[in-house]
């Protein structure tokens, strides 16, 4: 009996204290609620969102988004659905590095940085011009290659649209995909002659050939590519394009662990020959 009255008052001392405590510390130290993470559930939430350079690895896949439609950087088979390129070479090499392998997850060009920034793919390659619009929504890496908008016209008419004046005269048939820079330059600068969207990218130079337009203004990178591929075609000018942009690799915003890995990735590639081993695979 004596026992029982000793652990009650014991457990009645410790109650009160426990409410001073409370009382004193006030309403900034309110108790935590139910459901208030624990340190555990908290690092492995940070874990979770932490950087793709842990993230990849860890799952085994680089989830890259790509148009597929720009030729020597990115093309889906439209039967077997397989990706070549430039850039799917250079995917497949950052894949490696990270121990993981290439997925390609389709986009368009008007989507391409969205889809990255809602986390439906690691990076965005396949030609990706770096421009400011972009670079809102998602980090670049290091640029790879130096380009700029040039024409591309049937072979027999290359020195009539030597300029932009040339082009843009009544008459004149332009022709352009959706959704890029490319469009973009054309709208901002086509204004007299006619302009034509072209839907659908892998077909857009044989509008050229067949007579249907006049002329096409993409990177000069395309415009030699598409000239190597179509003897009618002629690449106008491309090493003194109409404007300068660079190529980049896009990584979502707020991953600077992961941005500065592509970084140096990038670096060494363009330095240590693999670059350009790609892209004379395709170029040659």
């Amino acid at each position: 009996m004596r026992r029982s009255v000793t652990l009650s008052a014991l457990a009645a001392v410790l109650a009160a204290t426990a409410a001073g405590s409370a009382l004193a510390a006030g309403p900034a130290s309110a108790p935590a609620s139910a459901s208030t993470p624990s340190s555990a559930s908290a690092a492995a939430d940070r874990h979770q969102r932490g950087t793709l350079l842990d993230r990849v690895p860890e799952r085994g896949v680089l989830r890259v988004c790509t148009t597929g439609d720009y030729r020597p950087f990115t093309h889906r088979d439209p039967k077997t659905g397989d990706y070549t390129g430039i850039d799917i070479d250079m995917a497949r090499d950052l894949a490696k590095s990270l121990d993981a392998k290439p997925a390609f997850v389709s986009t368009t060009w008007a989507k391409l940085v969205d889809d990255l920034a809602a986390g439906r793919c690691d990076i965005g390659m396949g030609g990706v011009s770096v421009t400011l619009p972009r670079a809102r929504k998602a980090y670049f890496s290091e640029p790879y290659l130096t380009d700029g908008k040039a024409p591309v016209v049937r072979c027999e008419d290359e020195q009539k649209y030597q300029t932009l004046e040339d082009i843009d005269q009544p008459g004149v048939r332009v022709i352009v995909n959706p959704g890029g820079t490319n469009e973009q330059f054309a709208r901002a600068h086509i204004k007299r002659a006619t302009l034509t969207v072209h839907p659908d990218n892998t077909t857009i130079f044989d509008e050229i050939i067949a007579g249907r337009v006049d002329v096409m203004m993409t990177d000069a990178s395309e415009t030699r590519y598409q000239a190597k591929i179509h003897p009618e075609l002629c690449a106008v000018h491309p090493d003194k394009p109409f404007s300068f942009s660079e190529k980049a690799y896009a990584v979502p915003r707020g991953d600077a662990e992961f941005k500065e890995y592509v970084d140096q990735w990038v670096h060494l590639a363009t330095h240590d020959g693999t670059y350009a081993k790609y892209e004379q695979d395709w170029m040659k």
